[in-house]
């Protein structure tokens, strides 16, 4: 096994890892679960009501891009709210 080195920084550690591979410097012998009850989904679930044939609309664009409906939505929705 290679060594982790310490680090100064979170910063020098990100960059650190984003160029190597961990397989050769971690030993997942002495891995083990963990529970983290308190941690926060990044998303919520939200209920938009909306005409069906702007779904229709929107369900046509994600196919034609093969993109995922609610994805195509909230980039839309992205570049609105960057765009003001």
């Amino acid at each position: 096994m290679k060594a982790v080195p310490k680090f100064a920084s979170e910063k020098a550690e990100r960059n650190f890892w984003e160029s190597r591979d961990a397989t050769d410097r971690l030993d997942w012998t002495h891995a083990r679960s963990v529970a983290l009850p308190n941690l926060e989904l990044a998303t919520k679930t939200v209920s938009l009501h909306m005409p069906q044939r702007l779904l229709d609309s929107i369900k046509s664009g994600s196919n034609a891009r093969d993109v995922p409906c609610q994805s195509l939505i909230k980039v839309w929705l992205q570049q609105k709210l960057r765009s003001h």
